[in-house]
C-alpha cells in the first residue's frame, strides 16, 4: 500500500506547475464543441474560428507540388529557408518600405510559433509585457509560460477598443520589456490610423527600454480604404526595438500550412533561432516553398477577397444592431465583430436562467440557437463576444436570424 502511494504521488508531480495558470484556447474549445455537436448531428452554425472560408489559391498549391516533385522534402535551415527569407525581406520593403536582410528575418510554423519563440528568446522572471485588451487569447499564457508578467490595459468600446497614449504611458514600469500591438486586431478589428499610432509610439521614444512586437497577420484584411501602417514604419527610430510579425494564414488562406514570419534585430532572431533549434527545427519544406509562391506571386486576389469580407461585416454589423439588447461597431478590418451583449446581461432564458455574463450569453446561444461564438471573457473584455464572419453570407444570413430570435425569447 505504501509503494502504491509513492507511485501516485510520483504521479501527481508528473505536470509542471507552470501550467497551472495556462488555459486551453478558447477558441478552439468553441470550435471543437460546435464540430462535436455538428458530429452528434446537431444543426450547429461554427462561428468561432479565425479561418477564412476561401481556399488556398492554386497557383500555390502548385508550387507546392512541384516542391514534392523536385524532392525538396528534406530538413532546411533552422528558421526558414533562403528563398523565403529572400521572399519575405522583399515583401516587407514592397508592402510596409522596411528593409531587412535575411540575417534579420525568421520563420516559425505559423505566427503564433514565432511569437512564443520571441517571448521565450527574451523574457526573464518579473519581466513585464503589455498586452491590450481585448486581446488574442493567447498572448497572456505565452507571457506567463515564458516566465514574464502580462500586464493587461483595457481599451474601452468608446475608443473603438484602441490603446491610447495615456493608458499606454500609465502602464510602463522599469520592469516593460514588451508592448504587444496587434493591428487590425482580434478580436476586435480595431486598426490603427497614421495618427493613432504615431500618438504610441511617441510614447515609445521616452521609454528606450520597452520593445514592441507588432502582430500584423490580418494587414491585408482592411475595409473602406483604411490604410495599414506598423509601428517600425511609423517611427523609423524603432525600428531596432521592434519585431514586425506576420504570416500566410489568413490573407493568403493558408492556415493549416503554418508559416508565419517575422523581421528584427539580428540580436534577437539569433536568439528566437536557437530556441526554435531545440524545440520544433525547421518549418515543413513544402509549406516554405509554397510560402515563396504566396508573397511572390500575383496578389489581385487578396483585394477580391477583401471585398467579400466587407460585405459579411457589413451585413453582421447592420442586422446585429436590429437586436435589442445587443450593440455592435463597425471594425476597420480582420474579420472579426466584437458586439457588445451587456443589453442582456440579467434577463432570463425560456428555462428560468438568469443570464449572469457573457459566458452565460454565449452558452445560451449554442443550446437556443445552434449558434457557436466566443465570450468577451475570454479575450479580457467581459460583456461582450466575438463573431467570426469568415463564412459564406447564407451561413452567416443563417446565424444572424437565428441569434435575433434567440434574444427574442429572453426577458
Amino acid at each position: 500500500m505504501e509503494s502504491l502511494n509513492i507511485c501516485e504521488d510520483k504521479r501527481m508531480s508528473l505536470i509542471a506547475k507552470r501550467l497551472a495558470s495556462i488555459k486551453p484556447s478558447p477558441t478552439i474549445a468553441v470550435s471543437t464543441k460546435a464540430k462535436e455537436l455538428q458530429a452528434a448531428g446537431k444543426d450547429v452554425i461554427g462561428l468561432g474560428a479565425g479561418e477564412p472560408d476561401f481556399d488556398t489559391i492554386d497557383y500555390v498549391k502548385d508550387a507546392a507540388i512541384e516542391a514534392i516533385k523536385a524532392g525538396d522534402t528534406k530538413y532546411t535551415a533552422v528558421d526558414g529557408t533562403p528563398a523565403l527569407k529572400k521572399a519575405i525581406c522583399e515583401k516587407f520593403k514592397r508592402e510596409n518600405g522596411l528593409t531587412y536582410e535575411p540575417a534579420q528575418i525568421t520563420v516559425g510554423a505559423g505566427a503564433k510559433h514565432v511569437l512564443y519563440n520571441a517571448f521565450m528568446a527574451t523574457l526573464d522572471e518579473g519581466d513585464e509585457v503589455i498586452v491590450p485588451a481585448p486581446y488574442w487569447v493567447s498572448y497572456p499564457d505565452m507571457v506567463d509560460l515564458a516566465g514574464g508578467t502580462p500586464v493587461v490595459v483595457q481599451c474601452t468600446a468608446e475608443n473603438k477598443f484602441k490603446l491610447q497614449a495615456k493608458d499606454l504611458e500609465a502602464a510602463i514600469t522599469k520592469k516593460t520589456k514588451w508592448l504587444i500591438m496587434n493591428s487590425p486586431s482580434n478580436p476586435t478589428g480595431a486598426a490603427y490610423s497614421y495618427d493613432e499610432m504615431k500618438a504610441l509610439t511617441d510614447v515609445l521614444l521616452k521609454h528606450p527600454h520597452v520593445h514592441v512586437i507588432a502582430d500584423d497577420i490580418y494587414e491585408h484584411l482592411l475595409y473602406d480604404g483604411f490604410k495599414f501602417v506598423t509601428p517600425a514604419q511609423v517611427e523609423p527610430k524603432l525600428y531596432d526595438r521592434t519585431l514586425t510579425v506576420n504570416g500566410v494564414s489568413k490573407a493568403y488562406a493558408m492556415t493549416g500550412w503554418r508559416i508565419g514570419y517575422a523581421g528584427g534585430s539580428k540580436e534577437l532572431i539569433k536568439a528566437m533561432a536557437i530556441i526554435q533549434s531545440q524545440s520544433t527545427s525547421n518549418p515543413t519544406s513544402i509549406s516554405q516553398a509554397a510560402s515563396v509562391s504566396a508573397l511572390n506571386g500575383n496578389q489581385d486576389y487578396l483585394k477580391e477577397r477583401c471585398r467579400a469580407f466587407q460585405a459579411r461585416r457589413d451585413m453582421v454589423v447592420s442586422f446585429l444592431n436590429t437586436i435589442d439588447g445587443v450593440e455592435c461597431n463597425t471594425p476597420e478590418g480582420a474579420f472579426y465583430v466584437f458586439p457588445s451583449c451587456q443589453g442582456l446581461i440579467g434577463k432570463k432564458t425560456p428555462a428560468g436562467k438568469v443570464i449572469s455574463n457573457d459566458t452565460d450569453f454565449t452558452t445560451f446561444l449554442l443550446e437556443e440557437a445552434l449558434v457557436a461564438v466566443v465570450q468577451g471573457s475570454a479575450f479580457g473584455a467581459e460583456g461582450f463576444f466575438r463573431i467570426s464572419y469568415a463564412t459564406s453570407d447564407e451561413v452567416l444570413k443563417n446565424a444572424c436570424v437565428r441569434i435575433a430570435k434567440a434574444c427574442a425569447t429572453l426577458k
